[in-house]
Formats: C-alpha cells, structure tokens, sequence
C-alpha cells in the first residue's frame, strides 16, 4: 500500500477491539468497532488484569477507574482440598512493576471500553455478523455481514475472540481452537458471603484432587463483588451441554463436585447464581496472523486458556503495539509482518505455560494430589520468579 491507511474495520468489542481503535485515533486512523452480539452490560464472569495490562489502561487513562470499579489483587494464595496453605505468589505487584493486578467483572470491564472508544468518537455496530471479507488490490477491503450489509475501510482487524470468524478468512485452513479437556464454571457472590474470612485482597484458590476452586472480591459492589471459579475435568461432557441444564442441577453438580472442600467454599456454591459455564481454550500457534490487508490480534490470534491469567493482558498489548507500529507509517504488510515477528514469540510462550499450569488441576490419585501439593510448596516460590517476565513487560516502553 502506498499511502497512509485512514480507516480500521475492526471485528470484535470486547477487549483488544475498543482498545486498538482508542489507540488508532492517536495515530490519525479513523475505526468502526463491528460486534456480533447485541450491546449487553451483564455478560461474563470476573477476571484480572495484570501489571503488563494495566501500563495499557493507564496509557487510555483508565487504571484509575478500574481499580475504583474492580479490587487490587494483592497476591494468590494456595491451598490444598482440605485447607493446607501451600504457598503464595504475585505479592507487591504495584512496586515492582509499576501497576497493581485488579480483578474486575467482565461486564464492568466492557462497559468501561465501550464508554472509552465513544468518547473518544469510535463508531460501534451491534448485531453485525462476519460472514465474508473481500480484499481486491487497490480496492477498500469490504467486511460482509450476515444482515446483508457491508462496510468498507483500508485495512481490517480481527479482534472477534477464540471462535474468531475473521481468524477463517486470514487462516482459511487454519487449526481450530484446541479443547484442552477442562470446564470452567463461574460467577459472583456478595461480599457477606466471606464476612468471617479475612482474605482482604489476596485471590485465594485450591487444588483438589480433582478441579481447581478460586474467589477473590472483584468490585466493591457488596451485592455481587466476590467473584469465584471452578475448574473441572470434562469427562466425557462439553460446556454446551452443562450449558443446556438449569442453574439448580448447575448447582447440584458442583456441591457433589466440591463435597468436602474447605470452607467457605461450600458457603459460595449454595450462594451462587446466574452460573456460567464455559470451555478452556486456547489457539498455541497459527501459521500466520495476517493476509493482505487483515490482521489478527489477541485471542483471534493466540488465545490462550485462563491458567496463566493474561488473557486479557495480552490482547490489551497487541492494540498498544499495533497502535504504536502504526504511528510509524510503514508500509501496511510491513507493519503487520513486525507486529507479528515481535508479539508471537511472547504470546506462545504465555500459551504454552497457561497449559501447564492447567495439568495440575486435572484429576490424581489421593496419593498424587499429596505429591503435587508438597512439590508446590517447594516450587511455587521459584516457579513466581520465572512468571515476572510477564508482569514486567511495558508495551508503552517497547
């Protein structure tokens, strides 16, 4: 392409989306966010932030109403099945690395972005389906939706999520997301559920024999501001089909499940509600991450399953750093071919320990689950050291 590129037609409002076309209009390039769900606050369960993500919201100006909004995370603690403390890792976050982790509800987190890319004049579509992308030489590539319309730009982002649609015209013959065989089940509890626990703002979680339990307080909200997971082996059932049954028999399932478990675990099942249930996926590597003149960025690109926590993060430094490569002016191929040579190589890293992480909350014999516990105690302190490469890296600074 021989001149400068003046529109961004970006597939996906969820984190990288609004993120990359905030960022965009710093560099002069105009963006339309294209999402196919309808605009919803009430989406999703909690997540976090970590250090590497927040030097990103605080460069948009919104570390400080996501903090407000969501709870610093001031470490994760580990304990086994029946209440053993094995260890503790990620404390002091904010001093050595410059921002806090902060848990936030997803839905929190949305409506904070989308507010942001208004604000700063992104226009947004709703309900706009990706079917088809056509790219004609020294034509403006054309994004086909399934209501029958169109849009037209210079160059197109792929931001739609692991399911990408935008992933299937970069990639046509590409690998599917991989099901790393684990369920996660979530939500949120309120804060007078753990009244009695003094967690403070340590995210507390345990391995059991089988699956994996975490809480920790995600928002100030005393209705709603504790949010917990539960990592569960498939055997033999998909999140669809737990998904198909009713949030009684949801609940049931997860009192047999964790019977047992320390407290207040069992306190949060019974107060649980509007549970969600979802897959653990990830996207370990692709052959490309664009084609012409569209580009794939965060998890359309290397999604990553939630056993390393960055997520996230990692979607909210690839629109930092194509932003930046973008302001550079290079040639658009160019540009994509940097962003790519200087993201892939941390990204698979991230995937690929995220699934290590999650064959320790498979199932194990009793005699198993006691060895893996006393390694931990021992490893968890060194295993913190060689996660800091994460936490430490600024997109701002790169």
């Amino acid at each position: 392409m021989s001149y400068r590129p003046r529109k961004a037609l970006i597939i996906g409002a969820g984190i990288a989306g609004p993120v990359a076309a905030i960022l965009l209009r710093r560099a002069g390039i105009e963006s339309a966010i294209y999402e196919a769900w309808p605009y919803s606050k009430g989406i999703g369960g909690g997540l976090q932030i970590a250090p590497n993500g927040m030097h990103v919201m605080d460069e948009i100006g919104l570390a400080k109403e996501l903090i407000s909004r969501g709870s610093i995370a001031e470490s994760f603690d580990f304990y086994s099945q029946g209440g053993e403390r094995l260890g503790s890792i990620n404390r002091d976050m904010a001093r050595r690395f410059g921002q806090p982790a902060v848990n936030i509800s997803r839905a929190a987190l949305n409506e904070i972005l989308i507010d942001k890319a208004w604000c700063a004049c992104v226009s947004l579509y709703f309900e706009k389906r990706l079917i088809k992308v056509e790219d004609r030489g020294d034509q403006p590539i054309i994004a086909y939706f399934s209501d029958g319309t169109t849009a037209e730009g210079d160059f197109l982002i792929g931001a739609d999520g692991v399911h990408s649609v935008a992933r299937r015209q970069v990639v046509p013959d590409g690998p599917q997301p991989f099901d790393t065989g684990l369920i996660g089940f979530g939500g949120f509890v309120p804060h007078a559920v753990l009244d009695g626990r003094s967690i403070g703002q340590h995210v507390e979680t345990t391995f059991g024999q089988s699956g994996f339990f975490g809480y920790g307080y995600c928002s100030p909200d005393p209705n709603d501001g504790v949010m917990w997971w539960s990592t569960q082996p498939a055997h033999g059932m998909d999140a669809a089909m737990f998904r198909a049954l009713d949030q009684t028999t949801l609940k049931q399932h997860l009192r047999g499940f964790h019977r047992g478990w320390h407290g207040p675990i069992p306190d949060i099942i019974e107060a649980a509600e509007n549970i969600v249930v979802t897959d653990t996926l990830d996207v370990a590597t692709l052959p490309t991450w664009s084609r012409k003149r569209s580009l794939l960025i965060g998890d359309a690109a290397h999604a990553t399953s939630p056993h390393a926590g960055q997520g996230a993060s990692l979607a909210l430094e690839d629109a930092m750093r194509l932003a930046r490569l973008m302001q550079d002016g290079q040639e658009l191929g160019a540009t994509f071919q940097t962003f790519e040579a200087e993201r892939r190589p941390r990204t698979e890293k991230i995937v690929a320990m995220a699934r290590r992480n999650g064959n320790s909350k498979r199932e194990f014999s009793a005699a198993g689950a006691w060895v893996r516990n006393q390694m931990m105690k021992w490893l968890l302190p060194l295993g913190a050291k060689h996660m800091d490469f994460m936490y430490a890296y600024d997109a701002r600074a790169v």
